[in-house]
């Protein structure tokens, strides 16, 4: 049987950053899209940003994928939220600060409670996986056919992490005109997975970073993971893959940690090093 982890007030939780990003916009197979070139421009190793529940916009994953262009990928960040993304000021709203949320009264804190469900429900029912994989699958297609494109990586974060995973199932070679699928993956913190369902078709190299304290995943679930992905419970083959995990670090970490905790930010740093690491081993190119 497949166990769904799910997604919680953690999703909404986390800092925002400082720092200006130095990417542009286009607009890429009719979907608005942050585009982060790298020295020189080639699009020959392309990593495409599918992006948690803020969305595009956000600026801690516009920076993060300018981090990627520095280090020679041409990165690609798309609005597939089609525009509803959810505001930014659930960041502090929602799910504040630790030290913030402890000096929160009881109304306060039953108010927020109440803003969750109502916040998440109707959001993740419009974009079930029904209506957003075939705009994630169409974009990937939509890049391997530009041209200069040789390889593609995925980097998916909270809700966007459970589509880079789908994304290394690779393509549906079985099924004529299928699209999606690519080259190698990375997950930070992925909600809404189905284990094993979700690991076992995995295909294509795979490396997950996931916090020791976050709620969506906890040490069952890890498990259950580590089993499927070396080659237990379902998958007929064992496929190149990493599991980290980040001590401390609760869901959101790679992307929303606070920067002026130094151990926060050190794990935040160290996980933009893992996914770059891996998309340098797997991603390769002669034009390169």
């Amino acid at each position: 049987m497949s166990e769904n982890i799910g997604m919680s007030s953690c999703c909404l939780s986390g800092t925002l950053h400082e720092g200006k990003p130095t990417g542009r916009i286009d607009n890429i197979g009719g979907l608005d899209t942050y585009i982060a070139e790298p020295k020189g421009g080639s699009k020959a190793r392309s990593v495409i940003f599918i992006s948690d529940i803020f969305g595009w916009q956000f600026p801690n994953t516009r920076l993060l994928a300018d981090q990627y262009a520095l280090a020679g990928f041409y990165t690609y960040l798309p609005d597939f939220h089609e525009n509803d993304s959810l505001p930014i000021s659930f960041l502090q709203n929602v799910e504040p600060p630790l030290p913030k949320r402890s000096s929160l009264s009881l109304t306060e804190k039953a108010t927020n409670a109440a803003t969750i469900p109502a916040t998440l429900g109707p959001w993740l029912l419009r974009h079930r996986e029904s209506v957003s994989r075939p705009l994630i699958d169409g974009f990937v297609n939509t890049v391997r056919m530009i041209p200069g494109t040789d390889t593609i990586g995925a980097v998916g974060f909270c809700w966007g992490g459970r589509y880079a995973i789908l994304q290394a199932h690779g393509p549906d070679l079985a099924t004529p005109g299928s699209v999606g699928g690519v080259d190698a993956a990375f997950a930070a913190h992925p909600s809404l997975v189905a284990v094993p369902d979700d690991f076992a078709p995995v295909s294509r190299p795979l490396s997950l970073a996931l916090g020791t304290e976050d709620s969506l995943c906890d040490e069952g679930t890890r498990g259950k993971i580590v089993d499927v992905m070396g080659g237990e419970k379902g998958k007929k083959e064992v496929v190149v893959h990493e599991i980290r995990w980040y001590e401390g670090q609760v869901h959101g970490f790679a992307l929303r940690s606070d920067w002026s905790c130094e151990r926060d930010k050190e794990a935040m740093d160290q996980a933009a090093r893992q996914g770059i690491e891996w998309m340098e081993r797997f991603l390769k190119s002669e034009k390169a």
